[in-house]
């Protein structure tokens, strides 16, 4: 774990890449005091991510942006087809289902409560979220006690033999991944979302969101 603390601490030595994480957490602490519509969509967003480029999901979202409230099923799915997404049809129907929850969702975000409770919540009743879209979720409205584990974070964990390739990630290999990366950000002084954007940045060059 050591040789991976080392090269978040000399990335974080840049003031240029630390300038635009502490900008990125502020906008996301923004986001979580946004309308209801607002965080829904941000909720869209996340669902869209699940296996597929969150560049291409960024482009999406703000092309499709209020049409995220009203578009039928077959209208949205059309729309992302359109939009080159991978899976138009199970994502639109997702984002659609979870439309009748958004008032739902809002009240429990502003309430807070018990922050694992929130996220067991989303995975359980939103469909089309994963503990991985859960937490992407909760980040971007301000929430940075999760971590978000795709395919470029568990590439650099095994890079560092800091684990294993997983078969599958479930609730028990999320929150046991989880669990390390908290340890490592408690190390280097920073919390989960800034982690996984230093991360990010160490595998693509990019700080999106």
């Amino acid at each position: 774990m050591e040789k991976l603390v080392q090269l978040i601490r000399s990335i974080n030595k840049r003031s240029e890449v630390r300038d635009l994480v502490k900008l990125r957490i502020h906008e996301f602490r923004e986001n979580g005091n946004k309308s209801t519509d607002e965080i829904y969509k941000e909720l869209c967003f996340c669902i869209l991510t699940a296996k597929f480029n969150a560049e291409k999901c960024i482009r999406i979202q703000k092309e499709i942006d209020d049409d995220f409230l009203t578009l039928s099923e077959s209208q949205l799915a059309k729309k992302l087809k359109e939009l080159s997404h991978r899976y138009p049809n199970t994502r639109a129907k997702y984002i659609v289902d979870a439309r009748m929850c958004k008032e739902q969702i809002k009240e429990r975000v502003s309430s807070h409560g018990d922050k694992q409770e929130l996220r067991d919540w989303l995975v359980v009743n939103i469909r089309g979220i994963g503990y991985k879209e859960a937490s992407h979720f909760l980040r971007n409205i301000g929430f940075n006690d999760f971590a978000i584990i795709d395919f470029h974070i568990i590439d650099l964990l095994m890079r560092f033999g800091l684990i294993k390739k997983p078969k599958n990630i479930g609730k028990k290999k999320y929150l046991a991944i989880e669990k390390a990366l908290k340890k490592m950000s408690e190390e280097l002084n920073m919390n989960l979302a800034e982690l996984d954007l230093y991360m990010w940045y160490h595998e693509t060059g990019k700080i999106l969101k």
